[in-house]
């Protein structure tokens, strides 16, 4: 096997893992709800990813962000690695991690049309009939879960500011990756977003102080693994693989994070909740769909001269 071919084929087994990693996050936070505040497992989770990450960066040359880069950097710190962190924590308080796992889901479908509207991408009907579709999902989900009280519904509400903080800082973390290394903006953006969770320290304290070993071992999981370990692999295999087709691999991370959560918590979400799940992932593929290109009209005259045989 050639060496382009072992790195694709690499990539594509980092993948497995990754979806594996991120689905396994949704159980922990699930897990460590009643026992550690959203705010102090999102800070502790972030400073232990932004250690592990600091020790890479030590390894290597660095290429640090311009000025300009800065708006970009701290709005994807803020939005996807603090308030989406803290959001989707307390989100799970209330919801099992299958059904948070679902709704977090539309991100894509978000970061579609906020790339529409700030990056200059097509706004296609495709894109808009996805986006009508996803959030139809999500409606159902709500809907679902508020029959189990009202707590429930507050939770999905949760779990949606997550995932539209998440297409946010997708949104704004695309064009710093065209300028700067991932582990760099991935470093850089977890710092800032611990900065966010600055406010928690005490509860982080607290919990560090009088919290088992389960739990600051979790913590401790979530900020290496599904954080700062799954984050690289994933930047490696897309750097080596189309970017669509690796995207849609991520609907399975709701699948396993409802084994999961049904093995290791016992819990499934209400069959409702399924159906939404399932509208959400349609919703993302059609967005995903392309216009098909206008038909040319064939300008018969000049091609004639094509069909003439030579030296007749």
């Amino acid at each position: 096997m050639t060496t382009p071919d072992r790195t694709r084929t690499l990539s594509l087994l980092t993948v497995p893992v990754v979806l594996v990693l991120w689905a396994s996050a949704f159980v922990a936070i699930r897990h460590l709800g009643p026992s550690v505040s959203p705010g102090a497992l999102s800070l502790g989770r972030l400073l232990v990813a932004s250690v592990v990450l600091g020790a890479m960066m030590l390894t290597r040359p660095r290429t640090w962000p311009s000025r300009r880069d800065l708006p970009l950097l701290v709005t994807c710190g803020v939005l996807w690695f603090g308030v989406y962190n803290i959001t989707l924590n307390a989100a799970e308080r209330r919801i099992d991690a299958g059904t948070a796992a679902m709704l977090v889901q539309i991100g894509p479908i978000v970061v579609a049309l906020l790339a529409a509207v700030f990056l200059g991408e097509q706004l296609t009907r495709w894109l808009v009939a996805g986006a009508v579709v996803g959030f139809a999902g999500v409606v159902v989900i709500g809907l679902a879960k508020s029959g189990h009280g009202a707590g429930d519904l507050g939770g999905v509400l949760l779990a949606v500011v997550a995932a539209l903080t998440y297409g946010a800082g997708v949104v704004t973390q695309k064009p710093l990756l065209s300028r700067l290394p991932g582990l760099e903006v991935t470093f850089l953006a977890c710092v800032i977003g611990a900065v966010v969770c600055l406010p928690f320290t005490p509860d982080l304290v607290d919990t560090v102080r009088h919290g088992s070993a389960t739990t600051l071992l979790l913590v401790a999981y979530l900020g290496v693994f599904p954080t700062a370990v799954a984050f690289l692999l994933w930047a490696f295999a897309l750097s080596r693989t189309n970017a669509g087709t690796l995207a849609l691999t991520t609907f399975l991370v709701p699948v396993i994070a409802t084994g999961l959560g049904w093995l290791f918590l016992d819990e499934l979400p209400p069959a409702g909740a399924y159906v939404g799940g399932a509208l959400c992932i349609v919703g993302v593929v059609l967005t995903r769909r392309r216009p098909r290109p206008a038909r040319r009209t064939v300008d018969r005259t000049a091609s004639e001269p094509d069909m003439v045989p030579s030296g007749s």
